[in-house]
């Protein structure tokens, strides 16, 4: 199946958790981050609206964290990415700039405890370019639910990475492309260029 060319006038690119906590996780992010700059360099020269997804608690978010919720109960437990924290702040490369849409969110996926979808319908987007940290947390999350809620979606490979790099792979290759169009960051310039 060929990958449609991505409208700009209706596409976000969502750069999500990259944060220094969530960064700090991956043994070399050095080229996974150079490929977020670039995503956001092309998206910025297209015209393309770019997001920031962050995940970040107040100590209410703690407190509504049930015990039932094996991944969150351990950080509710151990109060990690506190909202004002040096670990829950975006990385200076791909930090947030005047007119982006920025959100914070207390779950895996971008969607669920934010108002993204409403930001995105209110601008008339319906494509989701995706980049995150992880391949098995935010980006699959993102990706079922944005699916569900019927937007294009596409994940970039090469701005994408997981702690686990087999579950990356395995991600990539296997379960996200069923649901999105998993291309490179040359491929995303290439995409765009054509529309």
């Amino acid at each position: 199946m060929t990958t449609p060319n991505i409208d700009n006038k209706k596409s976000a690119l969502l750069v999500m958790d990259f944060q220094a906590g969530i960064i700090g996780m991956l043994p070399n992010s050095e080229g996974l981050l150079t490929q977020a700059v670039n995503a956001i360099s092309i998206a910025r020269k297209q015209g393309i609206q770019v997001g920031h997804v962050r995940v970040a608690f107040e100590d209410s978010d703690y407190a509504a964290i049930p015990n039932t919720n094996k991944a969150f109960s351990a950080v509710a437990g151990s109060r990690r990415m506190q909202n004002d924290s040096p670990d829950s702040a975006f990385h200076k490369n791909v930090a947030p700039q005047a007119g982006d849409i920025v959100v914070r969110k207390t779950r895996f996926g971008a969607f669920s405890t934010t108002d993204l979808d409403k930001q995105l319908r209110e601008r008339g987007i319906t494509n989701l370019i995706l980049a995150g940290i992880s391949t098995s947390g935010v980006v699959l999350s993102t990706v079922r639910d944005a699916a569900d809620r019927d937007y294009q979606l596409y994940v970039l490979a090469d701005a994408t990475a997981d702690p686990d790099p087999e579950v990356h792979d395995v991600l990539i290759k296997k379960v996200l492309s069923k649901q999105a169009y998993v291309i490179t960051t040359a491929e995303f310039a290439d995409l765009i260029s054509a529309a």
